[in-house]
């Protein structure tokens, strides 16, 4: 809209407004992590990030079935974060893997039917967010309870705004039409193996940050097999670019500001209007906290090359699946 208007005072006004938009949403996300990292942890952020995620996704997205039965799709989705996660990290590599595999599947299965609405990029990004931020003892159970109080935010707001949505399609369907043979079910097997098998693969060699590779092949591993390609490439090249511009930052900015980088990243964020930036920005809240962990070269160095290689997998995997298809079907 702002490219498309001529009137300079129109386009000064729809200016204003994105800028305001874009540092409201920014505000609003940086409040409820406060509040929710105040109340159940520090090391609890992440639930808020998941439960905020899925706030703003189940405004407008729904599940392909109707609004009431979608509140039990809800509840198995946040049954599924408070339980798989822990489970994962509590077991020996094959066996999380094991565990990993069926709790994203049964996401998929859940919240994907509606291929459109890409819900995986919110579900399964929480699960391997919490996967990849693990507790236990007293901050587990503060995280169940955040999880819990998000899942009934979840729902009224859901119910709010899907309500007057007309489905046939009831909860049971999503598992009734379920064909490995059709597109979008295969598509849920071909994510569900490559985010586990990648994190299996990055465990066994010994390398933190397991996570970063299932989000990669999560982001890569598209319903259609051409544009995991192009999506690839972008992913790969994007994560350098914002790992440069992390590192510009790291340098120029003293200490004590390094906790703001991953806001700026937000901010970033905000004023992307494609996947290519919003890739690199969305690389700064992730290096800050790891380079605080294993310093700034090793946290630019895992980032890049755990990205790459998993993007690049994704597509080799993905293609060969797809001729074993058609060799199959032929």
């Amino acid at each position: 809209m702002i490219r498309s208007t001529t009137d300079k005072k129109e386009k000064r006004r729809h200016i204003l407004i994105y800028n305001f938009k874009v540092y409201l949403v920014m505000a609003f996300c940086v409040a409820v992590v406060t509040l929710y990292s105040k109340w159940t942890g520090n090391e609890n952020s992440v639930v808020a990030v998941t439960v905020l995620l899925a706030l703003l996704v189940q405004r407008q997205a729904d599940f392909g079935i109707r609004t009431t039965h979608g509140l039990i799709s809800i509840a198995g989705i946040f049954a599924i974060l408070m339980a798989g996660p822990r489970l994962a990290n509590s077991l020996p590599p094959f066996g999380a893997f094991v565990v990993n595999a069926f709790c994203i599947f049964l996401l998929m299965i859940l919240g994907c039917h509606n291929v459109i609405m890409y819900n995986h990029s919110t579900f399964v990004l929480g699960y391997l967010l919490l996967y990849g931020y693990d507790v236990n003892g007293h901050a587990y159970q503060m995280r169940l309870i955040g999880l819990l109080v998000g899942m009934v935010i979840c729902m009224a707001v859901f119910y709010k705004n899907q309500k007057n949505r007309l489905y046939r399609r009831t909860f049971l369907d999503l598992f009734r039409e379920f064909d490995i043979c059709s597109a979008r079910n295969l598509w849920y097997v071909k994510l569900t193996f490559l985010v586990s098998s990648a994190m299996l693969i990055v465990t066994l060699l010994g390398l933190p940050r397991a996570m970063w590779a299932g989000i990669a092949c999560m982001s890569v591993c598209l319903p259609f097999t051409k544009d995991c390609a192009p999506r690839a490439k972008d992913r790969g090249l994007f994560n350098i670019v914002g790992c440069a511009l992390f590192i510009v930052l790291y340098l120029v900015l003293p200490e004590s500001m390094y906790s703001m980088i991953g806001i700026i990243g937000g901010i970033g964020v905000g004023y992307s209007a494609g996947y290519k930036w919003q890739t690199a920005f969305n690389t700064f809240g992730a290096l800050a906290i790891a380079s605080s962990l294993f310093g700034m070269p090793m946290a630019v160095a895992l980032r890049v090359g755990i990205n790459v290689a998993a993007s690049f997998y994704t597509v080799i995997l993905n293609k060969c699946v797809d001729r074993v298809r058609v060799r199959r079907f032929a």
